[in-house]
């Protein structure tokens, strides 16, 4: 699928044209300045098909993607995924960024909705030159805090593979909590959850505790994304 197609395709699927923005061609969505996050080092950007030849590369590496949720992506399949990227941005408001630092592109980190029905899951992969200096962690937390506090959701998962030490170091290190964990294609992954509630006004009765973790899960925001790839061999 080319850009031409993908353009007509994110058309048919959102059922009306989308905006031309500053450096796209007509016809192509443009990004919202609002959901553009920037950090002390990094600038988060939603992903848009100037970052076509960045996602293809990035998505293609076995290093990056081999143990991610669908694994290396061949060119066509990543740019079936920009266009459905931003359709669910548009949807939404909230997805995949682009991760760069002083301009150059690291990585991505956002979130999507596993297919399992799991729920709205954080994912992040970067360049294996970009790992040891706390950048998926900085990027991570920033994904989070959007999810959250400005795109009002309330629970966010994310899944890591049991021998993935450095995902898991991360996720525990943006606040996130184990909560369950579950075997996939022969191996133990961990999920992991950040939950925050709705503040509770005078008057009105607080949500019951829906069993902990797992009721919880029952009311996950429903189906992709998986979990994170932050090592020398990444895993889901």
């Amino acid at each position: 699928m080319d850009v031409q197609k993908a353009t007509a395709f994110w058309r048919g699927s959102r059922g009306q044209r989308p905006l031309a923005g500053p450096g796209r061609s007509p016809g192509l969505p443009a990004v919202n300045p609002a959901w553009v996050v920037r950090t002390a080092r990094l600038v988060l950007t939603p992903v848009c098909w100037s970052d076509l030849a960045d996602l293809a590369a990035i998505k293609a590496d076995p290093l990056v993607f081999a143990l991610m949720l669908g694994g290396v992506r061949t060119r066509a399949r990543a740019v079936e995924e920009l266009a459905l990227d931003q359709q669910f941005w548009a949807a939404r408001g909230v997805g995949i960024w682009t991760v760069r630092e002083a301009g150059t592109f690291l990585g991505l980190a956002g979130l999507h909705l596993r297919p399992d029905g799991r729920g709205m899951a954080l994912r992040f992969g970067l360049w294996p030159d970009a790992r040891g200096r706390g950048l998926a962690r900085e990027a991570g937390r920033a994904a989070l805090g959007f999810a959250h506090d400005r795109a009002g959701i309330a629970r966010v998962i994310a899944v890591a593979r049991e021998d993935n030490f450095a995902s898991r170091t991360v996720l525990g290190g943006i606040g996130m909590a184990e909560c369950e964990g579950f075997r996939q294609r022969g191996h133990w992954m961990v999920l992991y959850e950040s939950v925050r509630r709705r503040p509770v006004m005078r008057g009105q009765l607080p949500e019951p505790d829906q069993g902990g973790p797992a009721g919880r899960l029952s009311q996950a925001i429903s189906p992709e994304a998986d979990a994170s790839s932050h090592r020398s061999v990444p895993a889901r």
